[in-house]
């Protein structure tokens, strides 16, 4: 049980630290909601606490890429059903398209999650249901040389964390904490749920 401020934020670290190493975490999968308010789960693939960021990958093509340069600001929304706890971050997202970071990342892919860049890009309009896959790659990895056009349409995601919202929700009495980035380090305060 958490008891001071302290606590609760050393609980949102290691549970953000968790969902992006553990693919089983309930927080592994959070709703990310661009400025347009369009919503959509992704995948959370880093939490770094020191740069305070959240990485994601996102195919360059995808509507929100071209929403987040106009207005990045994004909000991300994590739920974990057995904990009863939700946390609610704000930032700023930018689009990574080349650089180091991107290139590792596309390099720790493995290649059947890397397939969905060869495919059309998200939102393609279909006549019959599709994954937007090229035939042959459906239902199978591609090989190296395969996989080579499909790097254009890769990108990162990256988020800054400006704010969070912990919530704790109990029959006995939710508990809620807000944090906020200021001077150089992360300033809390108790708030009504």
């Amino acid at each position: 049980m958490v008891e001071t401020l302290n606590d609760v934020w050393e609980d949102v670290v290691q549970r953000l630290d968790q969902a992006a190493k553990d693919r089983k975490s309930p927080l592994h999968s959070p709703c990310v909601v661009t400025s347009d308010v369009d919503a959509r789960v992704m995948v959370l693939r880093e939490f770094d606490r020191e740069s305070r960021t959240l990485r994601f990958h996102t195919d360059i093509r995808a509507p929100k890429v071209k929403t987040i340069e106009a207005d990045p600001k994004v909000a991300v929304l994590f739920y974990d059903k057995g904990a009863k706890i939700q946390i609610r971050v704000r930032g700023s997202a930018k689009i990574l398209r080349k650089g180091d970071a991107v290139d590792r990342a596309w390099t720790a892919s493995q290649n059947f999650a890397k397939r969905c860049y060869l495919g059309e890009g998200p939102g393609a309009v279909s006549d019959t249901p599709t994954s937007g896959l090229p035939p042959e790659f459906e239902g199978v990895e591609p090989n190296d040389e395969q996989i080579i056009p499909a790097r254009p349409n890769f990108a990162l995601l990256r988020i800054t964390i400006a704010t969070v919202d912990w919530l704790y929700l109990a029959h006995t009495g939710h508990m809620r904490a807000q944090f906020e980035r200021g001077n150089g380090a992360w300033e809390g305060r108790w708030v009504a749920p």
